[in-house]
């Protein structure tokens, strides 16, 4: 015998999709303070401040690029460029790296803190790259991890500007920013690094990391924000800001330490 459809009145309520538990589907909260639209607003406005916004750890490939951002931890990018631009010119492969040797590499970089402990990292991860990478970076996230000295912050900023991929590199800046902002925040890195992920939209990832570090070293300092220089000031929600007029919103042709 046929089955009856059960009718559904027009004023009764429609069930909502279960899991297979029996708890109702919901979607992820949204992990921002800000609307999908004013997120776009701000990283469309930062795109127009920096068009090309580049990293500012001197580099001539990808293995040099992930020596510097390892001997980067705890030390200013201007400390580490002048730590490694002599290294870097006697010394920008594994091969040559471990040609050079830890006592030289360590003298190279003495200026940089936990420097003894950095140049024997760059040495392992050498012979690391030469073992199980034939001498080449990884452009897998996977991969350069299990390289020593190398975290998932690391990880990120060289597949990001060696390898073009839209990863987002959470360091000291934009911790401070996800949480100061209220953009999105958290406890740990990795956690405000998922929320990121979550709400700048796909056309602006390639840059984001880059348009926030910029903005957290140039405006939204760690001791006092610029916010009279601030071309988001309208937007944003901190508690903290002391002005609420955008700075002009020109491309910015040079900055400086």
């Amino acid at each position: 015998m046929a089955k009856s459809k059960t009718k559904i009145d027009a004023g009764s309520k429609v069930p909502k999709p279960r899991r297979a538990s029996g708890k109702s589907v919901r979607k992820p909260r949204w992990p921002s303070a800000y609307s999908p639209d004013e997120v776009a607003e701000i990283f469309r406005r930062f795109s127009v401040q920096r068009p090309e916004p580049k990293g500012e750890l001197e580099h001539v490939n990808a293995f040099t690029l992930l020596v510097a951002v390892v001997l980067s931890a705890q030390a200013t990018d201007a400390g580490v460029n002048k730590a490694t631009r002599g290294l870097f010119a006697v010394a920008d492969t594994p091969e040559k790296m471990l040609t050079l040797g830890e006592a030289a590499v360590a003298e190279h970089i003495r200026t940089i803190g936990l420097w003894r402990n950095k140049a024997k990292n760059v040495i392992a991860l050498s012979q690391a790259l030469i073992d199980n990478f034939g001498g080449e970076v990884p452009g897998d996230r996977d991969a350069l991890v299990t390289l020593p000295g190398v975290g998932r912050k690391t990880a990120n900023v060289v597949l990001n500007m060696s390898f073009g991929q839209p990863t987002m590199a959470v360091d000291t800046h934009i911790l401070r920013i996800g949480n100061r902002l209220k953009l999105a925040p958290g406890k740990t890195p990795d956690e405000i690094e998922d929320k990121l992920v979550r709400i700048i939209p796909d056309e602006y990832m390639r840059h984001a990391h880059h348009w926030l570090i910029l903005h957290g070293r140039y405006v939204c300092k760690a001791r006092k924000p610029d916010c009279w220089n601030c071309v988001i000031a309208d937007i944003c929600k901190s508690p903290d800001k002391t002005s609420d007029v955008p700075a002009p919103l020109v491309p910015l042709a040079f900055e400086a330490d």
